[in-house]
């Protein structure tokens, strides 16, 4: 047996270079594959208006008019350039995995039209220039002008990432040399910021790939005055009148911690208000935090991680409990039937995770990470990459989607497109760009976040070094690592111990190793010793399927679990256990079986269970009451459970994640 080693001092936590990782996963890799070969081509369409059963975009449309290319009325939401700007985020990333020439072509197209609708003193929106050119900088709590140039900027770096061009990498920066004009502290300068979140974190983004402060003290400035006094969104609302692009009419006051502007960010405890807004908000901060070395910053986004994580998450790692203003209500809130957990909102969760990895390495931001990819964020997209989930449920009744006008913005069926179509492009982000959220490096530590099938290149030990990970998530726990390193290097591999996995053996050279739950440092083995060219470490975790209970301060889900295996959360659909789902009832006892679901893709496994479900008993003298004297009858019968994020690819139907346990 070979002793674990101690590990040596960590140094200053930096991102491995997404050019040093490439996937190879036989789970992820078929999504990367339909998002370069579906989802972007289909996109592609879909703001060209031309994608059928889609609601017309116009953001592409919009850029024409406002280039002077055509003629005609400015088409969608005020921040309707957003969508253009994630498509062209995901041809980046799409490009880095693998070079098209035919997409790059398409892509170069749009940038060049992008560019021509640019105004001559660097100003880019075109909702500004086609129907509103007086009023640039006059509604920032409604109108999202520096949130469409976040989205822009972040394009802008993933293209020139990937291709070294730079046409649309300048024409944000002769806007972001404008922004400065208008912002600041100076005189005659709008001391404030967006309604929308955004800029801020893409500001990092440009920081990072051209080291020019710059862009650190702007995205520095929005962060420092949000919510300071006198209040910027208060102060620009007085001025309008108390009016606003959505409240035309007037409003007799304004909620300022819907924006996160309540207070200054360094006070800020609870996480409230519109939770993209929010989440994005959080991954700025965290960025800052890390290269500024401000421990009031990173105080702060410890306090709102643990509020969101351990009071506001769904168990599928979705946040935001209501669908007025797509918002957080409050702690331990999270309505299954009702719920929004926005798309956006989770992969806004996924970015702060991974900036706090940077930040610290915890694997609590690991597993948030996981389980809102996973699940979440995985779920919302259909199985042919053509339809979304806006809002993502963990109770369906068709009818009442339907019929139901508090429940009107709850589907039970993918869309094809939306007119606010922000969550269909991010989820095409976010998959082209997973390559960036395996491993995350510190010093001569490398750390193993997610279990990906993947190789990565880097400098570890003061030499180049190999790593290439074979992983069979979520279906299987087995994983492994090969190195390969052009000489002895001494480094240290940290193995993430996943909170689903009970128990987890590691070998190294078929060799076990003993560990107690003790040496873990922060939820990871750290392996440090000198490696060798051709050295493997075989990690096993146990997936098994399980109960999972809610803390009883969450009131929709007392007497209630949900199943899990491994990463993945299970519903119950109707298509395996009939109508009237939430007659189910769960022994707390529940032994699952396990069977391949050959009515869903991707080698999914179903789970079965003994259950009982409540019938009414049709007596002579209650047969025809609404409510009765006699208890429900409980008939045993076998409860099928299929992955989350699978649910609804079979038609529609009802569909539950947590049900009604019993004690026996």
């Amino acid at each position: 047996m070979n002793p674990i080693p101690k590990p040596s001092d960590a140094k200053q936590h930096a991102a491995v270079s997404p050019a040093g990782v490439t996937l190879s996963d036989p789970f992820w890799s078929p999504y990367t594959d339909l998002v370069q070969n579906v989802v972007i081509p289909y996109q592609y369409e879909a703001i060209h208006d031309r994608a059928p059963g889609a609601e017309p975009s116009g953001a592409v449309q919009n850029f024409r008019i406002a280039a002077g290319q055509a003629e005609g009325e400015y088409v969608g939401w005020v921040f309707q350039d957003s969508d253009l700007a994630k498509w062209l985020e995901a041809v980046g990333y799409s490009l880095q995995i693998r070079r098209d020439a035919d997409l790059e072509r398409r892509a170069d197209e749009l940038i060049d039209l992008i560019e021509a609708a640019q105004q001559p003193d660097g100003y880019l929106n075109t909702y500004f220039t086609i129907k509103e050119p007086g009023k640039r900088w006059t509604d920032l709590t409604d109108c999202h002008e520096l949130y469409c140039a976040g989205h822009m900027i972040e394009a802008a770096v993933a293209y020139y990432e990937a291709t070294g061009k730079d046409k649309l990498l300048n024409v944000m920066k002769r806007m972001i040399e404008h922004v400065e004009t208008v912002f600041g502290t100076g005189e005659g300068q709008i001391r404030g910021y967006d309604g929308h979140q955004e800029i801020e974190l893409a500001l990092v983004k440009l920081y990072n790939l051209t080291k020019e402060d710059r862009y650190l003290k702007l995205a520095a400035f929005f962060i420092n005055e949000r919510g300071q006094e006198p209040n910027f969104i208060r102060r620009e609302w007085e001025q309008r009148g108390r009016r606003g692009h959505f409240r035309p009419h007037g409003s007799s006051d304004i909620d300022t911690s819907y924006y996160q502007a309540d207070k200054p960010v360094r006070e800020q405890t609870v996480a409230v208000g519109h939770a993209v807004r929010a989440v994005y908000m959080y991954t700025a901060m965290a960025d800052l935090a890390r290269l500024t070395e401000d421990a009031e910053l990173k105080a702060a986004c410890r306090t709102l991680w643990h509020n969101i994580t351990r009071t506001q998450m769904y168990v599928t790692g979705g946040i935001g409990s209501t669908h007025h203003g797509e918002a957080f209500t409050f702690d331990y809130d999270l309505p299954n039937d009702t719920i929004y957990a926005e798309t956006c909102a989770s992969i806004g969760l996924i970015f702060f995770a991974q900036r706090m990895l940077l930040l610290e390495p915890k694997s609590e931001y690991a597993d948030v990470m996981e389980r809102a990819l996973y699940n979440n964020v995985l779920g919302s997209m259909a199985q042919d990459g053509k339809h979304y989930f806006y809002v993502n449920p963990l109770e369906v009744w068709p009818q009442a989607c339907s019929c139901n006008p508090g429940k009107h913005h709850v589907k039970s069926e993918r869309q094809a497109w939306f007119g606010c179509a922000c969550c269909p492009p991010n989820v095409a982000r976010l998959l082209t760009s997973l390559n960036r959220y395996v491993y995350t490096q510190r010093g001569d530590t490398l750390y193993a976040n997610l279990y990906i099938g993947s190789e990565l290149s880097a400098e570890l030990g003061g030499t180049s070094v190999t790593l290439k990970q074979q992983a069979e998530l979520p279906w299987s726990g087995a994983v492994r690592f090969e190195i390969a390193a052009e000489q002895k290097a001494r480094f240290a591999l940290a193995l993430r111990v996943p909170n689903w996995s009970p128990d987890m053996t590691v070998s190294i050279n078929g060799e076990a190793l003993e560990f107690s739950p003790s040496e873990l440092q922060d939820g990871y083995l750290l392996l440090e010793r000198d490696w060798n060219n051709g050295d493997v470490v075989e990690v096993s975790l146990t997936i098994q399927t399980t109960l999972v209970y809610a803390d009883t301060r969450v009131r929709a889900d007392v007497h209630k679990a949900a199943i899990q295996r491994g990463p993945l959360v299970y519903c119950a659909e109707s298509a395996d256990n009939g109508e009237s789902i939430l007659t189910l009832r769960l022994s707390q006892n529940a032994i699952f079986s396990e069977r391949p679901a050959d009515d869903l893709p991707g080698g999914a496994i179903a789970v079965e269970t003994e259950a009982l479900r409540s019938v009414t008993p049709a007596t002579d003298n209650e047969a025809d009451s609404l409510y009765r004297t006699q208890p429900p009858v409980l008939e045993p019968t076998r409860l099928t459970a299929v992955p989350y994020y699978l649910w609804g690819n079979r038609g529609q139907g009802e569909m539950t994640v947590w049900m009604n346990t019993s004690e026996n």
